[in-house]
């Protein structure tokens, strides 16, 4: 926009005056800040004022407002003086009938954003109000962040607010809006529902569509902001108030408009985007401060006492100062001799050393403000000394602390606020409170020797309020309380109280469900010197390995999942106690009979990121964890409790590797984009990007171990390693010798080797100085059981420097170098385990996997725990007694094992070829396996004496059974073929005629007289056959596509199979074809009365049917692990039904037990793994058992 005549006309009548007085130098540096003048026009001018004025009449509004503040900033005051009267209001002439454009537009639109109107004793800041809209309007092509930067107190938000409070700006700017949000010093729960908060706002003043259930996470929250803003309201501006962490600007970077205010002005270093900055002087000129002390005691300038000077410079230009003194002359205004006077007398002192606090002034304000109040409010506003820094509260928790009625607290907290002695956040419904640092600081100084009754009154108020337990509501009350009730009792030193708290089963429920497991943890970890040792650590580990179900919505069964600790745990012994007590009222409870003999290996489990996690380090001091992966961000975080420290987005595409130097200063990365980054830790500065040398993706990046000759080594999927120094531009050394991707490089803790991993299933060592190989590992050799490619995706070293660690598929393998023998492996994930890394000690080992999360683990119990798992194919023997278990295990040897008792009964020895099936025989004692290439053997339990082998199969054995009375054994094969042996005798019948392998099959009838035989098959047809005769009964074209699974109603009437092409049939009459799965559907069986008929599909999803119409009568329950998973948590692979139908027990990723009438689920077992494959089910519907996909058998047992 071209100057305005005014403007210009004042510049040419004052030109004579500015050119001789002004030193362009001097001034063009702050012009050249505000980007008004660039550095060519400065080159031009030099020091020719004439030239400087000549240039400033060609150019716009902006120009001469960077000039006139300028002239302040240089101590022109005169000069600025003749100026000021002709400052452009950068805005349309029509709205200067308004003050600065301050129409009843505008006031809509920021009452709207909840942005702060004026105080009530409001001064005029013109100069920097016009620098705040001057940057603003830089946001009008484009978005970028304005930062307001200042010491405490100096007027920040009002600023911010009154930059805002203009026409031309908001219509020409930001048509969208302004929105304001004040922050402060927040933790993760609290930001999160700040955006909630926003979200909702934003939400509601959109049609009654677009309101949506609150984001659960902070991730989730900035990409729900991010579309409101972006989509619903473009072209507005945030305004974020009171920033002290950049971590809070990384979770608003949504690419908008953002002006914030803050006391670090280097915060927005962080994030991206064009950036400009405003500095607000830390005190206000004499003149401003007298004015705020004219309009509180209503005088003129010129009728204010010789005091008032005083005053104002005891305060040292502190408006917060300012406004207190202000606010108590309001009511004394004959005491300003007497106000002088405190602050002249009190002697100074440093609360806070490192503040930027005027503690001094505050000190002697703050004493004569709490003087004034009546004698019962002075005892209410001590109680305020217990508050946290930064935590605002409503009423309703003082309410309970002074034993009031809300309004009584309301009418109190109103006068505290007119005297400046509380703050109070009106754009929050109901009110919320609190003090100024300032104020907390001088209250518990004052009050330091009475802190821990002050504390213990907070607890006592507390227990005899919520008596019958406490609050869950979730409104602002409730979330004060379950937050600080803890920190409460540890300050009153109540540690009996406190113990009772924190060691109660209940507590965690509530706190876990309202605050998440983050702030229970913390807890544990923070009070942990003032609590039992072995009982915290009983909880504590609890919340570690269970924090990423506690996150889930729905909220999982806290009594559930603490029925799966350790039977000497505190935790397991109150969770017992609880179900028993809610299994008596006919709640549904399960106990994991067998879990002493599953050690957890597991310290933490934490889900830092969404989508796959590709590389976890610690740091060297081993207090901190960095992490990456497919969101691209990188993440530092606490190692005892996974409370997050740093957050960047560290590059375009997936972030592959993140590692720290020795010395924990810098943290390199390397992604897929081909780039290698180094940062700097603390500032989260990018300090060193490297592209130039790697053709493919980057793997891997890791500093040496020490810094006498730091370098950093990456490797690649161009197969080369590559050896940096940071201070070059280009790799100085260049590594050969695999012949596929190079996954993973490591340096021995001496620096004198590296070892590499690599898709060709080797692990190679190599030396430093010369890049010759010293040694190669053969990781492939150890998977002999399939056939499939083993890619070894990381390596490490123990800090003897004689082992390794390495990683392939989902299994950790420990190899000793001396021996060249593996010693131990370690199994928990769910999916390819990406990388390994030992703590600096040795003690802890760190992995990470795609199935997004980090698992820490103890490393002595590693080394010598079992290396033998079960296989998930299996079978079960119920009896009155006994449960007998019979699988394969990771060695390939076939075991029976007593479930009760965790016992192996009988073990077989190492089979050649993979066994691929197993069942037993109650009668005769006898087990068989079926094997891959096509052997079945029947051996004797428990001597182990070979019964019989039967060979006739040339492909996998898949399924096998026998007959009631033991004597006939039936098997099915990836060749195609049914076979029914006799097989104490060796005869046999083939059953021909699929066309592609038939996974099972399933005799008609169990009495030992029928010989009808169900099969299916791949090739979507099921078949009949006799199998005295060999003959083919029936041949029945079902399906499209595979069959997945078929059952057989209980009557003998109906049999259903389920197929890949989504779809369900009934055979026989009546048939019906059920349509609705959406996925391929894994499941079916049908009820003990074969009236109904449950469906599961792989997407997680369970229907239920009318076997007599075909009609759906349930989808169960929807509710979903999380937005990344199914419902089911995988695959819906078995269902059974209880003998009164009055239940359903499901498997998928974890074990479900279904209301049927409901459709709803009555509870929920997360097994350490995942991905079950079938539950075997007692006759009585009392006990359960399965095997997971990490080898874990669980015997489970209904608590009734």
């Amino acid at each position: 926009m071209a100057l305005e005549e005014g403007a210009r006309s004042c510049l040419l009548r004052v030109r004579n005056r500015l050119e001789q007085d002004i030193k362009p130098s001097y001034l063009m540096d702050h012009m050249i800040s505000d980007g008004v003048l660039t550095v060519d026009e400065e080159e031009k001018i030099r020091t020719q004022a004439v030239e400087l004025l000549e240039l400033l009449l060609r150019k716009d509004n902006h120009a001469y407002i960077s000039f006139y503040n300028a002239l302040i900033k240089e101590a022109y005051d005169d000069l600025a003086n003749l100026l000021h009267d002709d400052l452009p209001n950068i805005s349309p002439s029509v709205y200067k009938s308004f003050p600065d454009g301050c129409t009843p537009y505008v006031q809509t639109v920021l009452s709207e954003g909840g942005v702060p109107q004026r105080p009530v004793v409001f001064v005029s800041r013109p100069e920097l109000v016009n620098r705040i809209r001057e940057k603003l309007y830089r946001l009008q092509k484009e978005p970028g962040w304005v930062t307001v930067f200042g010491m405490a107190g100096s007027g920040k938000s009002v600023l911010a607010a009154e930059a805002v409070r203009h026409h031309g700006l908001i219509e020409e700017c930001f048509p969208g809006g302004v929105h304001w949000l004040s922050i402060g010093q927040l933790d993760k729960p609290d930001l999160l529902a700040k955006i909630q908060s926003l979200c909702f706002r934003l939400e509601q003043s959109l049609d009654s569509q677009s309101l949506q259930r609150p984001p659960n996470s902070l991730d989730e929250a900035k990409e729900r902001l991010r579309f409101l803003m972006l989509r619903r309201y473009p072209r507005s501006l945030l305004i974020l108030d009171d920033i002290w962490d950049s971590t809070v600007l990384k979770a608003l970077d949504i690419h908008c408009r953002i002006l914030l205010t803050t006391r670090n002005r280097s915060l927005t270093d962080s994030v991206s985007g064009a950036k400009y900055e405003v500095e607000v002087e830390s005190g206000l000129e004499d003149n401003k401060g007298l004015e705020i002390l004219a309009l509180y005691t209503k005088t003129k300038l010129q009728g204010l006492p010789e005091e008032a000077r005083s005053i104002v410079r005891e305060c040292k230009g502190s408006p917060l100062v300012v406004s207190l003194i202000g606010a108590l002359l309001k009511d004394k205004p004959n005491r300003w001799r007497y106000y002088l006077c405190q602050l002249q007398q009190k002697q100074f002192k440093r609360i806070r050393k490192s503040s930027s606090y005027d503690y001094d002034a505050l000190d002697q304000a703050m004493a004569a403000s709490i003087e004034v109040l009546p004698d019962e409010h002075r005892d209410l506003y001590k109680d305020l000394t217990v508050l946290e820094k930064d935590i605002k509260i409503p009423a309703k928790v003082l309410s309970v602390l002074w034993d009031m009625e809300p309004e009584e607290v309301e009418d109190i907290l109103e006068e505290f606020v007119n005297k400046s002695l509380l703050y109070v956040d009106s754009n929050n419904k109901p009110y919320l409170y609190y003090l100024h640092d300032l104020q907390l600081d001088f209250l518990v100084e004052q009050n330091r020797n009475e802190l821990e009754s002050l504390h213990t009154k907070v607890v006592r108020q507390y227990q005899q309020h919520y008596k019958d337990g406490h609050p869950t509501s979730g409104d602002d009350e409730c979330l004060y309380w379950i937050r600080f009730l803890t920190y409460h009792m540890a300050k009153a030193n109540l540690s009996q109280e406190l113990y009772a708290l924190m060691f109660s089963l209940d507590w965690v429920n509530i706190k876990a469900q309202i605050m998440g497991p983050a702030h229970l943890i913390n807890d544990y970890v923070e009070y942990g010197p003032i609590l039992d040792k072995e009982v915290r650590s009983h909880f504590q580990e609890f919340l570690s390995l269970n924090g990423h179900q506690l996150e889930q919505r729905p909220f999982p069964d806290v009594v559930q999942l603490a029925l799966s600790e350790p039977h000497n745990s505190e935790v397991y012994r109150q969770a017992l106690v609880k179900a028993q007590e809610g299994a008596s009222r006919g709640k549904l409870y399960i106990d994991w009979l067998n879990k002493s003999s599953v050690e957890s290996l597991s310290l933490l489990v934490i889900h830092p990121h969404q989508g796959s996690i590709y590389s976890a380090c610690f740091s060297h001091d081993g207090t901190k964890i960095a992490s990456c992966g497919a969101s691209k961000m990188l993440k530092v975080f606490k190692s005892k409790s996974g409370e997050k420290l740093m957050e960047i987005q560290a590059h375009d595409e997936e972030v592959l590797c993140c590692a720290f130097s020795p010395d924990d200063r810098l943290l390199a990365t390397c992604s897929s984009d081909k780039k290698v980054k180094v940062w700097n830790v603390e500032r989260a500065m990018l300090l060193r990007v490297f592209e130039e040398e790697h053709e493919e993706q980057v793997n891997h990046c890791q500093f040496t171990n020490t810094t006498r000759r730091l370098l950093l080594a990456t490797c690649s999927n161009d197969k080369f390693l590559n050896l940096w120094n940071l201070n070059k531009p280009s790799s100085q050394n260049t590594v050969f010798g695999h012949f596929e991707p190079v996954n993973h490089c490591c340096f021995s803790p001496d620096d004198n080797f590296l070892s590499t991993s690599s898709n060709d299933g080797t692990v190679k060592l190599f030396q430093v100085s010369s890049a010759n190989e010293w040694k190669t590992i053969n990781v492939r050799e150890m998977f002999t059981e399939s056939d499939e490619e083993v890619l070894v995706k990381c390596s490490t070293w123990t800090a003897d420097g004689k082992r390794i660690i390495c990683a392939a598929r989902n299994d950790v393998w420990l190899w000793d170098l001396g021996s060249n023998k593996k010693m131990a492996d370690c199994s928990g994930h769910l999916s390819w385990v990406q990388r390994v890394q030992f703590s600096p000690d040795g003690s802890q080992l760190l992995s990470c996997s795609d199935d997004q999360t980090v698992r820490l683990w103890e490393t002595k119990k590693v080394h010598t725990s079992s290396a033998v798992c079960l296989k998930r194919d299996s079978d079960v023997l119920f009896t009155d007694e006994e449960i007998i278990v019979s699988a394969a295990d990771n060695c390939n040897r076939l075991q029976v094992r007593d479930g009760r008792k965790g016992s192996v009964m009988f073990q077989s020895e190492e089979k050649s070829s993979r066994i691929r099936c197993t069942c037993m025989c109650r009668q005769l004692s006898a087990v068989v396996l079926g094997q891959e290439d096509g052997t079945v053997q029947v051996l004797e339990v428990p001597s182990g004496r070979l019964l019989a082998t039967l060979l006739g199969h040339t492909k996998t054995v898949l399924h096998c059974q026998f007959s009631q009375n033991g004597q006939t054994l039936i098997t099915s094969s990836e060749d195609t073929t049914i076979r029914v042996w006799r097989w104490q005798s060796g005869e046999c019948k083939v059953l021909q005629g699929h066309k592609e392998q038939v996974r099972c099959f399933s005799l008609l009838s169990k009495s030992p007289t029928e010989t009808t035989l169900l099969s299916w098959s791949f090739d979507g047809t099921v078949k009949v056959w006799d199998i005295d005769s060999g003959e083919k009964l029936q041949d029945i074209e079902a399906h499209r596509e595979a069959i997945l699974s078929c059952h057989v109603s209980p009557d003998g009437c109906f049999f259903a199979t389920t197929s890949a092409d989504k779809m369900i049939k009934v055979q026989h009459s009546p048939k019906h074809a059920h349509v609705g799965h959406q996925d391929c559907v894994r499941s079916c069986r049908f009820s003990w009365d074969s009236q109904r008929l449950a469906t599961g599909d792989d997407n997680g999803q369970i229907r239920l049917w009318s076997v007599k119409d075909g009609s759906l009568l349930k989808i169960c329950s929807r509710d979903g692990k999380d937005g990344m998973d199914s419902l089911h948590g995988g695959w819906v692979t078995d269902l059974h039904f209880s003998p009164d139908d009055s239940l359903l027990v499901s498997t998928g990723g974890y074990i479900k037990w279904w209301n049927v009438d409901k459709g709803e689920a009555l509870q929920t077992f997360f097994p350490t793994g995942s991905a079950l494959k079938k539950i075997h089910v007692s006759p009585d519907f009392s006990t359960f058992v399965t095997i997971d996909n990490i080898g874990i058998l669980y015997i489970l047992q209904r608590l009734m």
